[in-house]
């Protein structure tokens, strides 16, 4: 399917995105069900229609956008044991991303430049919210940092490797966006989180689905 017919799923993602943000600011539960698992469906329906089962590194995809949409469910109320399966959740999607990239193939010295960069960052972000999560979360929390940052690392190394930029701002958009969920449920509740942290987070799950076009490695 050419990149254009796709504007539809495009849409579902952007309208169920918009419309899970007003719920949130206006405080309507049912809203955010209904209209989350709709916008996170359509990067999955994006993804297959983009041609994710043609190819291992698609299928591999395909698993992680479908990981991601079960954490995305799960983060949806408020309790920290349902909690705590959405970040298992996700941070088996990025365990998912990972084996993607390494069927797609990286460049092994691009990943170890990455890490030089990507190490520092995830060390600032991890002691600026260790002072906030309960020990009981802290390994899986920190587990989930750095499966991150080695998800990102990789990307960097299949942009190398392919020349595909959408791969690696896919996946550092992902980054981003998890800091707006930490901030979130570890050191402030604000509606200026979700402002900013559901467009990435969004955004960058589209051009991940996306990158499941054209050719491949495998």
């Amino acid at each position: 399917m050419s990149h254009g017919a796709l504007w539809p799923y495009y849409l579902v993602v952007l309208i169920g995105m918009a419309l899970t943000l007003a719920s949130r600011q206006r405080g309507h539960r049912l809203g955010i069900w209904v209209f989350k698992p709709i916008a996170s469906g359509g990067f999955i329906a994006l993804a297959l229609a983009a041609g994710a089962l043609d190819t291992g590194y698609g299928q591999a995809v395909l698993v992680a956008l479908c990981l991601c949409f079960v954490g995305d469910v799960l983060l949806i109320p408020k309790a920290r044991a349902i909690f705590l399966a959405g970040l298992i959740s996700f941070l088996l999607g990025h365990v998912g991303y990972l084996v993607a990239f390494w069927v797609r193939g990286f460049r092994p010295s691009a990943v170890g430049i990455a890490l030089l960069v990507l190490v520092p960052v995830a060390l600032l972000v991890g002691h600026w919210l260790y002072p906030h999560v309960s020990r009981r979360m802290r390994v899986p929390v920190f587990s989930y940092i750095v499966v991150i940052t080695l998800m990102v690392a990789a990307a960097a190394g299949v942009m190398v490797a392919s020349a595909r930029p959408i791969i690696l701002v896919g996946a550092l958009s992902f980054f981003l966006s998890d800091i707006s969920v930490a901030r979130e449920r570890f050191v402030e509740e604000s509606f200026i989180n979700r402002l900013w942290g559901l467009p990435l987070y969004y955004g960058g799950q589209v051009l991940l689905a996306l990158s499941v076009a054209g050719p491949v490695t495998a």
